[in-house]
Formats: structure tokens, C-alpha cells, sequence
């Protein structure tokens, strides 16, 4: 299968050009209809089975395997690229950096174009193929859980059965080309913490006659802070940070309440429940202390990512063999950004990838990481996302046809 590199070489221009227009045209949220046009564009004369989705612009394309030892009841594999960006202004140098206030600062233009490459890499060789393959292009990963919109409008079974396993790939900035990942959790579940504490609005310059909500939230952003340092087993951690802070809108005016937001990232169920638990016992007892009261919001957005052992152990084997023991590393611990891919690996066996594209060209102090408005991605590891994603699926499919 090596030669699958090579295949995926010679379409690296291609993609590149899809991956650069992507990032120089971005959009958010579950609707993307310049995103989802690019994409249907990008595999258009290909022999697919394409349906676009009603609750969001997603594409699921199905392509049907013609082997010619093909079983009557064909398994099918699933690979997975997410399209949406960020609402994050681009201070990068890019030539094809976006100007309309949002970015591809987590790389989901590479992810799509990746697929593309698949896509385009598995119908050329599709008589080697004992299945099917369902490629799902996916709006609305950053928050707004596009995942679950796709399972519920039938992605799982779009080949007409249940896909028996499912990949995706995800770009850092790590060693260029290198792919690593770890059976059992992989990544953090994501929630959200939001606490308003109510008092008695007033002048600024008569504190006395108010009850300020200020200084309370204030106390409150540093507990929590020393909750997850002091309470919290370092072995099963937690990520919370506060990012938003809302209070008055004038300078002058004491605020009847301040708000607060807060990203909570877990890696268990047993961490889960102790945060929230925690974080309300302390808002109570803050708001209390400042003759205050608080209200308090946690809401889980996306479970843990888990990756299947036997799943993911075949496919770092199996990549081994495609790329080279020395671009095939083992996580020896979880990360804790989190993934809606999560919620598809809890429905079916699988593993997600991380592979680093890491500019060589540019000094590490002028790149950010994920998120970061100055974050950027070597591109050129996009024939080789195409090739791992496609050896993946080839390979599962021609296993599950051994073992019937």
C-alpha cells in the first residue's frame, strides 16, 4: 500500500488550492453554504452517492466498493473531515489569510480537503474495495455539536447498514507528518460553566447603599482557580478557565449582577461530577459571604473522547506499515482539548488521529497553536492525510471480509 503515498502526491496541488480557497473563505456554525458548495464542487465526476442535510450543510457521500469478492451483506467504513472555523480574527501573513473576521485557526480546512483527497484516492481503487466507504463532511464541530445533528440524520447508516468502524484525522502543530494517538481516552470532554451573582445595582461613588456583585465574582474567578489546583487528583485533571467576565456597562454604576464564563474541560465522569458539583458549592457560598445570591449554569457539551483499544491498536499497526515506525507515536496521556467526534465513537468502534503539520519554514515563536489567530499549518501533509485516511478504510474493510 505504500504506493498509496505516492497517489496521494500527486494530488497534493489540488488540495492545496481546495484547502487555501477553504481557509481564505471561512465560515461558522452548522450553516456553511460557501464551505459545503466547495465541497460538492471538489467531488463532482466522481461515482458517489452525495445527500446533503436538512438540519445543517453537511455532505455525506457514499461510495460503493465493486471487489469482486464483494459479500451481499458488504460492511462499511466511515472517515470523517469537519468544515467549520472560528469566529477568531487572522493575524497571520498568509497569502490566503481570511479578511472577514473569522479563521481556520484549528486546521478543519485541512481536515476537509484531506477527505477530498480520500475520497478521490478510494474511488480511483475502488475495486479493491470489499465495502463501502461513507465520507461525512461536517458543519459545526467548534460548540454546535455537528456531530449529533449527522448521527440523528443518519450518517451512521448512510451506506443502508451500520458502519462497523470510524477515522478521522486532526492537525496540530507537531512534527510534521507524524501521527499519534492512544488507545482508551484520548481527549477531554468539553462543558461550560456560567455563574451569575445577583446583588443591588447603585452609584459608583455610594458603595455603601449597593450590594456589589463585583467583588464576589472577582473571589469567585480566583476560587475556582485554586479548586482545580487544591481539590482536584492531578491524576484524573481538570482544565477550567475563566474567559468571560461581564458586569457593568458603564463606568460609573455598581451593576445589580456580574457574570462569569468558564470552559471546563474533563477527562472522567467521577471529574465531571465533582467540578460541577464543587464549582456550585463554592458560587453559593461566595455569593452568600457577599450578602449576594448566585446562579449557576453547567452544561455538558461534548463526552470524552474514548478511542476503541482493538480499533485504535490495529490502526497505528497498520499506519506503521504505510508510514514508518519512526511517524507512528504513542500518546502516553490524554490532551485535554476537547472533540465532538466523540459522540460518533461512542456509537461505533473507531480511533481519531492527531498528525502534526508543523511549519519547518517559519521560527516556532511566530506560530500559535489551535485557536491562536496566528496559527499556521503546513499543508503539504495533505496528500499523506489522504493516503492514511484511504489505507485505513481499505484495510478495515478487507479485515472485516477475512474475519466473515
Amino acid at each position: 500500500m505504500h504506493d498509496l503515498i505516492a497517489q496521494g502526491q500527486t494530488l497534493l496541488p489540488e488540495l492545496q488550492n481546495l484547502r487555501r480557497s477553504l481557509h481564505a473563505d471561512p465560515e461558522i456554525g452548522l450553516d456553511l453554504p460557501r464551505t459545503q458548495a466547495a465541497v460538492l464542487a471538489a467531488l463532482s465526476g466522481l461515482d458517489l452517492e452525495v445527500t446533503t442535510g436538512e438540519g445543517a450543510t453537511s455532505v455525506i457521500a457514499v461510495l460503493r466498493g465493486t471487489h469482486p469478492n464483494r459479500p451481499a451483506d458488504a460492511p462499511a467504513v466511515l472517515l470523517r473531515g469537519d468544515m467549520d472555523a472560528l469566529p477568531v480574527t487572522e493575524e497571520t501573513n498568509e497569502p490566503f489569510a481570511s479578511t472577514n473576521g473569522c479563521m481556520h485557526a484549528c486546521g478543519h480546512d485541512l481536515h476537509t480537503a484531506g477527505l477530498v483527497g480520500a475520497a478521490r484516492l478510494l474511488h480511483a481503487l475502488r475495486d479493491r474495495l470489499a465495502g463501502d466507504i461513507v465520507f461525512m463532511f461536517q458543519p459545526g464541530e467548534e460548540g454546535c455539536n455537528g456531530a449529533s445533528v449527522m448521527i440523528d440524520e443518519g450518517v451512521l447508516d448512510a451506506a443502508g447498514t451500520r458502519v462497523i468502524a470510524a477515522f478521522g484525522a486532526h492537525v496540530l502543530p507537531g512534527p510534521r507528518g507524524v501521527v499519534a494517538t492512544r488507545p482508551g481516552t484520548l481527549q477531554a470532554g468539553s462543558n461550560t460553566l456560567r455563574v451569575t451573582i445577583h446583588g443591588r445595582g447603585g452609584h459608583g461613588s455610594q458603595p455603601q447603599t449597593a450590594v456589589d456583585p463585583v467583588p464576589a465574582l472577582a473571589e469567585l474567578v480566583t476560587a475556582l482557580q485554586n479548586m482545580v489546583s487544591r481539590r482536584i487528583d492531578a491524576f484524573d485533571p481538570i482544565a477550567l478557565s475563566v474567559t468571560q467576565l461581564s458586569a457593568s456597562d458603564a463606568i460609573n454604576v455598581i451593576p445589580a449582577s456580574a457574570t462569569l464564563g468558564a470552559t471546563v474541560r474533563t477527562l472522567s465522569d467521577s471529574s465531571l461530577d465533582i467540578v460541577r458539583t464543587r464549582s456550585k458549592q463554592l458560587a453559593d457560598g461566595i455569593a452568600a459571604a457577599h450578602g449576594c445570591s448566585a446562579e449557576v449554569d453547567f452544561d455538558v457539551q461534548y463526552p470524552v473522547t474514548v478511542n476503541d483499544d482493538d480499533e485504535t491498536a490495529w490502526a497505528m499497526e497498520e499506519l506503521r506499515v504505510l508510514l514508518g515506525e519512526d511517524r507512528v507515536k504513542l500518546l502516553e496521556q490524554p490532551i485535554m482539548p476537547s472533540e465532538d467526534f466523540s459522540f460518533v465513537l461512542a456509537a461505533v468502534p473507531g480511533t481519531y488521529l492527531m498528525l502534526g503539520a508543523e511549519r519547518t519554514d517559519v521560527p516556532a515563536e511566530r506560530q500559535g497553536n489551535n485557536h491562536s489567530p496566528f496559527v499556521i499549518f503546513d499543508d503539504s501533509v495533505l496528500g499523506d492525510q489522504a493516503a492514511l485516511l484511504a489505507h485505513l478504510a481499505i484495510e478495515r474493510l478487507a479485515k472485516a471480509t477475512r474475519m466473515s
